[in-house]
């Protein structure tokens, strides 16, 4: 099956697409990495009638550090983020996940901003965001937005991004001393969809945490930043603490069935993932709790 037929633009600035979506708006498509958006438009699973190619817009482009954190353009690709000096030393845990995003000829041409907007729930970028406190930058013809990410995923491949914006960066607050990540994903092969996943950002104080976050994907329609890690926080990790802890994720996810995995083993890996985070982050692995589904 071929997509549909469109009409195709290229503008050559951001103020140029920007018009181009206030005049079309719910009825154009933005195309940046194309790595979602030609497989959705050759299985006419979207049909625009404008497809407007960003892709060339270098000002949207590239990692800088500056005094306030990190920002990273939306049109930077995957691979110039897992190779990127100022993601390894300021945001390690993007680096990490995303060796594990799909493959490398994937990962060569896909962007960061394509991949947040796509918004799929068993995409490991979208939690990383969330772990990490992140703030989405948009922008239409007349404003600025800063969404924090836990506010942007709004569901299935739904965001918080209107017809007529764009995302243009990512903002991130620079790691803290003291600050430590994890990432794991349970996975039938590497490059395969998560069967579930977890994005952890932490700050140590000693032999407990200061700060957790933890995102976890493919455990529902939108990445999932998880109250259960609040009562692990401030104080020395028992494991009758994360045993109520992981009671607690039980409680809060609504994981689905699906041709990978029941709900009953989804739920399974994510409290063993939860005990995982907590042993591997604090370096007593006596807290990897087991417990059949």
């Amino acid at each position: 099956m071929k997509a549909s037929a469109f009409s195709y633009i290229k503008p050559s600035t951001v103020k140029e697409a920007l018009a181009l979506l206030a005049e079309h708006g719910e009825a154009a498509k933005l195309l940046s990495g194309g790595q979602s958006l030609m497989p959705a438009l050759n299985l006419r699973l979207s049909a625009p009638e404008w497809l407007i190619d960003i892709g060339g817009l270098d000002e949207l482009r590239g990692v800088r550090v500056t005094d306030a954190g990190l920002t990273i353009g939306a049109l930077t690709r995957h691979v110039d983020i897992l190779r990127s000096p100022e993601i390894a030393a300021y945001a390690p845990l993007l680096a990490e996940a995303m060796a594990h995003v799909a493959h490398p000829a994937i990962r060569n041409k896909g962007t960061l901003g394509g991949n947040l907007a796509h918004a799929d729930p068993a995409s490991e970028m979208p939690a990383c965001m969330v772990a990490l406190d992140a703030v989405i930058v948009t922008q239409d013809a007349h404003r600025q937005r800063r969404i924090p990410a836990d506010e942007f995923f709004t569901g299935i491949y739904q965001t918080a991004l209107a017809a007529d914006e764009i995302l243009v960066a990512v903002e991130l607050p620079l790691a803290r001393p003291g600050s430590a990540h994890f990432f794991h994903e349970y996975s039938r092969r590497k490059g395969d969809y998560a069967i579930v996943g977890l994005a952890a950002s932490a700050v140590l104080d000693g032999d407990r945490f200061a700060e957790l976050r933890l995102g976890y994907f493919a455990i529902g329609d939108r990445p999932l930043l998880a109250s259960a890690a609040f009562d692990l926080v401030g104080k020395p990790v028992t494991p009758s603490m994360l045993a109520a802890a992981q009671a607690a994720l039980d409680a809060e996810i609504e994981p689905e069935e699906d041709q990978q995995a029941s709900v009953a083993m989804r739920r399974h890996l994510a409290r063993q993932l939860l005990s995982l985070c907590v042993a591997t982050l604090l370096r007593r692995p006596e807290l990897e709790i087991r417990r059949s589904a």
